[in-house]
């Protein structure tokens, strides 16, 4: 008996090595594969998914039978518009985005959560045996919160650059149709020519669905609809009663671009106003100590060394 002991040792080590060696290489072999979504026009843009989600999407198929149930429509019909404003609808489905919201704290809270409660116990110390429970309950809700906060950080991201981009193509459109274009050619020609961004995937989006057949006005608010910003859909309400109500369209697209510069001059104006109070914090709790605490180091070295 004794001496079989150490073999089942060894045995079970190796079974824990090939573990960890096959865990690793699908970490490495999921961590290098990149994912695109195709556009209309048949381009690929790249999308990067966090690699906490690409190493549980095989997964999402066991949660299907949960999320996929009618009671889970409302959700998923939230979702699938949140993942068609972050850009993520050809790359990810809304059940497989609730299921990854199941999967997330399951997996990796449960694991980090075992971790911090055998770390816990393990010490000698007191005060961490009483902190088992609330670290615990911290970090299974952060990994609860982790999908919705990433969803909504991807929102912000494709908004901003959509923000940053529209007055230049408002100006180029602008120009195009005071040159005498149409605005459908001069809309598919700065589609043609300009780099892909993430007002450009939308605005190829409208131009391929009105050359098969949808109606201009459907198109851009189909846009306004998949986008929900709201300085889109302003210049796309404007366009849409501009060519209902027979007015110029280059008239409104002068007018809609003076005005985003507007807001967007206002919005900076106020982020500079809001600044100071921000760095009130971080002044009054960090920066100023450790400068007093640098001044002074040296007369309290004197104390400390005149008092031994």
């Amino acid at each position: 008996m004794t001496a079989a002991l150490p073999n089942e040792l060894v045995v079970i080590s190796g079974l824990w090595g090939l573990f960890a060696a096959g865990i690793s290489a699908y970490c490495a072999q999921v961590a290098g594969q990149m994912t695109y979504a195709t556009l209309s026009d048949g381009r690929r843009q790249l999308r990067r998914l966090p690699l906490a989600f690409r190493l549980l999407l095989p997964l999402t198929p066991l949660c299907a039978p949960l999320v996929g149930a009618a009671g889970w429509r409302r959700a998923r019909e939230s979702v699938d518009r949140q993942l068609t404003a972050a850009g993520f609808d050809d790359v990810m489905r809304p059940v497989e985005f609730l299921g990854l919201r199941l999967l997330v704290p399951t997996i990796y809270g449960g694991l980090a959560t075992a971790f911090v409660l055998l770390l816990f116990s393990a010490s000698a110390s007191a005060f961490l045996h009483s902190m088992r429970g609330p670290t615990s309950a911290i970090i299974l809700l952060l990994a609860a919160l982790y999908p919705a906060l990433w969803l909504k950080s991807a929102i912000a991201t494709r908004h901003r650059a959509i923000r940053r981009a529209l007055p230049f193509l408002l100006d180029l459109l602008t120009l195009s149709v005071e040159a005498g274009l149409d605005f459908m050619t001069a809309l598919q020609r700065h589609v043609e020519r300009t780099e892909v961004d993430a007002l450009g995937e939308e605005l190829i989006r409208v131009v391929r669905a009105i050359q098969l057949g949808k109606p201009r006005r459907e198109a851009l608010r189909d846009m306004a609809w998949r986008v929900n910003f709201s300085d889109l859909r302003s210049v796309v309400n404007a366009l849409v009663q501009a060519d209902e109500l027979g007015v110029s369209i280059g008239t409104i697209l002068r007018i809609q671009s003076e005005q985003i510069r507007q807001r967007r001059f206002e919005r900076a104006e106020r982020l500079a106003n809001e600044a100071p109070v921000k760095l009130l914090f971080p002044l009054l709790f960090c920066i100023f100590p450790a400068v007093f605490l640098i001044l002074l180091a040296p007369v309290l070295w004197q104390v400390v060394r005149q008092g031994f």
